[in-house]
């Protein structure tokens, strides 16, 4: 690792410890050549996921977009935001375990829409109700026949 400040590649390991709920490990730095210190952060480097829109675009998958989807769905609800963090995250690793490189925005759909209908029914009738774009009633009371 070379040193910010000198470009020294000559450095010590201070201190390390986990960051980003595990996710990373932080690493206080000195360079033995200046003396000054700097803070770095290992991380493990993961593939890109694409998501397949309707129209066969493609885009960036995007946590924060999902999150915000069900955090709509749960409003007012008795819903944590761990609760709803937890989705996202398990929707994200299914993906990365998957060992997918591409995704349907359906099959993404889906997977929120089962999610939600373990955590909470109201929820997942409003993400269903935004998300299947239901023309008329009749589509929406099988919706909740089926339930």
């Amino acid at each position: 690792m070379k040193c910010i400040y000198c470009g020294s590649e000559e450095n010590r390991v201070l201190d390390s410890r986990n960051s980003d709920e595990n996710n990373a490990i932080r690493r206080r730095r000195e360079c033995t050549a200046c003396g000054r210190r700097f803070t770095t952060y290992e991380t493990i480097e993961t593939t890109p996921i694409l998501v397949i829109k309707n129209d066969g675009s493609r885009q960036s998958f995007n946590r924060d977009k999902i999150k915000a989807g069900i955090i709509k769905a749960c409003e007012k609800r008795p819903v944590t935001a761990a609760q709803i963090d937890q989705i996202v995250t398990g929707i994200e690793k299914n993906i990365q375990n998957r060992l997918l490189q591409e995704i349907r925005s359906a099959e993404l759909g889906e997977m929120v829409m089962n999610a939600l209908k373990k955590l909470d029914e109201v929820a997942y009738v409003r993400f269903a109700s935004v998300y299947r774009h239901f023309k008329d009633l009749d589509a929406f009371k099988k919706l909740l026949e089926d339930m």
